[in-house]
């Protein structure tokens, strides 16, 4: 799962990454409004994590221009302020949630995962298609009920082309998906190569359907 937080506290910035990225997700920063929407208006996001007050105006801006530009993400609100009126405007404006500083890294973890389960995956924590159980909370996949053993890339790596199933992804939205900031250009398409390759493998083994296809100099596709 890709996140982007947007803040400019660097303390609290620090910490996130550290704690977000130590529990497997990919995350990437911005810290003013014009860096986020630079960002938005080129790659996709599971969920943004939005400070309302930055040095270049507000989160409030940025969530005119998601709407404006109908990016369909999950949004969650940190503001130091408590205020009722600031709260209802970032939730009419199209976040998701808020939430008021200080806070607990695992109360937001708790909340991104809510709203992953609900934008993408109808309020579930598992995805049920054909042989193929995905339980996005404990990070497991079932093939025929058996578990297979995928590792982090791999099992982003499906969800990302299940999330995306009966469209063509091209190697570099993978690429830039699965390793954000740091993304290597020089190797990353043979890495994308590689992850491919091993996930059709393991799902071959456990008895899966070969749902992805290859479409070469292009990228794959998930085809149900």
């Amino acid at each position: 799962m890709k996140l982007l937080f947007v803040e400019d506290d660097q303390d609290l910035l620090k910490s996130m990454l550290f704690y977000f990225n130590e529990i497997g997700y990919n995350c990437e920063k911005a810290k003013t409004v014009a860096e986020a929407v630079e960002k938005v208006g080129v790659y996709d996001y599971d969920c943004i994590i939005l400070d309302l007050v930055l040095p270049d105006g507000s989160g409030l801006d940025l969530l005119e221009e998601i709407k404006l530009r109908k990016i369909d993400v999950g949004i969650i609100i940190l503001s130091a302020n408590s205020n009722l009126d600031d709260k209802l405007k970032g939730l009419d404006r199209g976040a998701d949630d808020y939430l008021t500083k200080p806070f607990h890294l695992s109360e937001l973890n708790s909340r991104i995962k809510s709203i992953i389960r609900r934008k993408k995956q109808g309020g579930n924590a598992v995805i049920t298609f054909n042989e193929l159980e995905i339980n996005t909370d404990a990070q497991e996949v079932h093939v025929n009920k058996e578990l297979i053993h995928l590792t982090k890339k791999e099992f982003d790596l499906l969800l990302y082309l299940i999330f995306n199933k009966n469209k063509v992804v091209a190697k570099s939205s993978i690429s830039e998906h699965l390793w954000g900031d740091f993304m290597d250009q020089s190797d990353s398409f043979d890495s994308v190569y590689s992850h491919v390759k091993n996930l059709k493998r393991k799902l071959k083994e456990g008895g899966g359907q070969d749902y992805i296809k290859s479409l070469y100099g292009i990228g794959y596709i998930f085809k149900t």
